[in-house]
């Protein structure tokens, strides 16, 4: 329960209780408000933005990846710390990250590291709930209604899809290969939902699901189809007019007949049509082939893509988790993308995030696993307006908290909407009648920015 969560005086693995850690932060984010940061936060909204991505790519590594094995290494700790693996050097002088990220180390001049993430929820669903809604879950106002609690804020891509309209003949948001938890358009309604592929890609008979039309029916009878349920939807609305059930699955079937009779875009899915040298480079796996789909997907117009990629919660056995099941397959993947947008032309306006919902606790436990540590995380940012090659911010000598300022996730969801050209302080009202900004607080990271 989220009481508990928040008001529990248990001491993680380094000896620092969770209640202490949230007076810290508190105190950081709230009580360091010196005149010279007031007149940059001044100086920045009024300073014009000019939007730089039309689209962005969103990995949600589920469960939390490990950032002091992967990002934000720590060799001189203790070894009950520090684990078993070693940093390398990048093609970024003077930057390094781990072992198990060798082809990322290879395009570290592509993207950008944030080591100074950090949060206060140490939960897998509140925590996904507020990175991916911008708010934290009000069970109470969605009881009262009935509304699931992950359904009434709308997500990044439905925020997306909204102010942005689409870019082409795709669907502007997807997610896949499943779709991202409380991902969906909330109180937006149907029309800003997201087309979840539940399919694996890197599967041999991998197929968008209701992409086609059945054999059986010719074009011509397929068109007359459309015809009589548009009439009879038609009719359905003026006499019961509203938006009930009926009025929202028309929504569905407008979005269905687009993708279906538009050739376009059904190429757009038709990962078949890629060479077997470019899908052997993204890797086959379901987050490589998932990222080659991506690119597809941008090529095409989507505005906001989300891919799933779980197991990353590694209580038990974590290094051998990460090294031999999740960071290989997500090195070749995410460099495999970065580098084909960038020669493609693509990268410059197209925004790539990849983040957990968490990290993972600096002490190693008694089962050679990692537990869940909100309060410092890495986050990786690429093109759409982010610098090249530059590391933000810094954590102490055990990952545990931010010796730099601690970046929160309204600080990162205003940057990635200001990338894109949303205003994030547009304010929305929900079916409860309560005004709800686009971002609630926070600022732009500008030290991402190039």
């Amino acid at each position: 329960m989220l009481s508990k969560t928040f008001g529990s005086d248990r001491r993680y693995c380094d000896g620092v209780s969770r209640r202490r850690m949230l007076t810290l932060g508190a105190t950081r984010l709230l009580g360091g408000l010196t005149l010279p940061t007031l007149l940059q936060l001044q100086a920045q909204a009024a300073t014009p933005f000019a939007p730089k991505a039309k689209a962005c790519i969103f990995f949600l590594l589920e469960g939390g990846p490990s950032h002091i094995d992967m990002w934000d290494m720590k060799p001189d700790a203790p070894k009950e710390i520090r684990g078993p693996f070693n940093p390398i050097s990048t093609v970024v002088p003077g930057t390094q990250i781990s072992q198990l990220m060798p082809m990322c180390a290879q395009i570290a001049d592509k993207y950008t590291i944030l080591r100074s993430h950090s949060h206060a929820d140490n939960a897998h669903q509140t925590g996904r709930h507020w990175l991916m809604t911008r708010y934290p879950p009000s069970f109470a106002d969605g009881q009262a209604k009935g509304v699931p609690f992950n359904e009434l804020y709308p997500s990044l891509g439905a925020i997306v899809s909204r102010e942005l309209g689409p870019g082409g003949e795709v669907p502007p948001y997807i997610e896949l290969p499943n779709p991202l938890g409380p991902g969906g358009p909330g109180f937006y309604g149907a029309a800003y939902a997201p087309f979840t592929i539940n399919n694996d890609p890197s599967q041999p008979d991998f197929k968008v699901q209701d992409l086609d039309a059945p054999a059986s029916v010719s074009s011509e009878r397929f068109e007359r189809r459309r015809k009589l349920l548009a009439e009879a939807e038609t009719l359905a609305a003026a006499n019961s007019p509203g938006s009930g059930p009926a009025q929202k699955l028309t929504a569905f079937y407008e979005k269905a007949m687009e993708i279906v009779t538009s050739p376009k875009a059904r190429a757009a899915f038709d990962l078949a049509a890629e060479r077997p040298e470019t899908r052997t480079r993204y890797g086959y796996s379901s987050i490589g082939q998932s990222a080659l789909l991506a690119r597809r997907l941008v090529e095409g117009g989507s505005r906001f893509i989300g891919i799933e990629h779980g197991s990353w919660d590694t209580h038990f056995d974590n290094f051998t988790s990460h090294e031999k099941a999740l960071c290989p397959p997500t090195d070749r993947a995410f460099s495999a993308l970065i580098s084909d947008l960038d020669e493609r032309g693509l990268l410059d306006e197209t925004l790539v995030v990849m983040m957990g919902e968490m990290g993972r606790t600096p002490r190693i436990n008694n089962d050679a696993g990692r537990d869940h540590w909100s309060q410092c995380q890495t986050v990786i940012l690429a093109g759409g307006g982010i610098r090249r090659g530059a590391v933000v911010g810094a954590s102490d000598a055990t990952a545990s908290l931010p010796t730099t300022h601690p970046y929160g996730i309204q600080d990162l969801l205003r940057t990635i909407f200001s990338l894109m050209g949303v205003d994030s302080d547009k304010v929305y009202t929900t079916p409860l009648g309560r005004p709800v900004p686009v971002v609630n607080g926070g600022r732009r990271i500008d030290e991402v920015l190039a």
